[in-house]
């Protein structure tokens, strides 16, 4: 084993054993791995905005005579002025600008990325002519069709509340029908968290085994040349 293989093995062999000591509790040692982790990962961050987006789009333009580029400089400027309470002020135009361009991009990206492309998937289960195509049973092929159809929206019906008050019924009733309706859509919603859940605790159990498998591999290798 090379120097720098062992150093940089016992770096990750006792980090991933402090890690491991959150078992027996909260402890200085999790705690400094927390932080650790915390600091590394704001740094890269910071150096990954620094290098790909400041540098090449604002400071760049600015010597280049792109006066374009004073306008995200003076909203930067603003965005600062968030850290003092007489101008805070002047900080709420960049981030009114921020939360609408973020949340129009969201939106956006919801539509054309997510729910557009189900709805034409829903839609294309339900022609048989492409069943050949995809090497798959007519039949089968509309059942599974008919299950997505149902769950999207018997899940799109438990999140309806909006109906009309009435002197004797609470103001979310949602009437028998619906309510039948908004329960099946309960049941989609349980599976799908159930599954969610389950690739969650897949990945966290899997690198759970990678690091013990680490440890134990590390111990071997580094007892092997004293025991010969």
């Amino acid at each position: 084993m090379q120097q720098a293989d062992l150093i940089w093995g016992l770096v990750g062999f006792f980090v991933t054993l402090m890690v491991f000591s959150y078992i027996l509790g909260d402890n200085p040692f999790f705690r400094l791995v927390t932080y650790l982790f915390i600091g590394v990962a704001a740094g890269y961050v910071f150096l990954t905005l620094l290098e790909q987006v400041m540098w090449p789009k604002l400071v760049l333009p600015l010597f280049n005579g792109s006066l374009i580029s004073v306008i995200p400089l003076i909203l930067g400027l603003f965005l600062l002025t968030k850290l003092f309470p007489r101008f805070n002020r002047l900080g709420d135009i960049p981030m009114a600008y921020l939360v609408g361009a973020g949340a129009s991009i969201t939106m956006g990206g919801l539509m054309v990325g997510s729910l557009i492309p189900q709805v034409m998937a829903t839609i294309n289960l339900f022609d048989l002519s492409l069943a050949a195509k995809n090497e798959v049973p007519p039949a089968v092929q509309m059942i599974d069709g008919i299950i997505i159809l149902v769950g999207s929206l018997t899940t799109l019906m438990y999140f309806y509340f909006s109906t009309r008050a009435k002197p004797d019924q609470p103001s979310n009733n949602r009437g028998p029908v619906i309510e039948i309706l908004a329960k099946i859509g309960q049941v989609f919603i349980g599976i799908t968290l159930g599954a969610l859940f389950a690739g969650v605790y897949s990945a966290a159990l899997t690198a759970l085994i990678e690091r013990v498998s680490f440890v134990w591999n590390f111990i071997l290798n580094f007892l092997h040349p004293i025991l010969g």
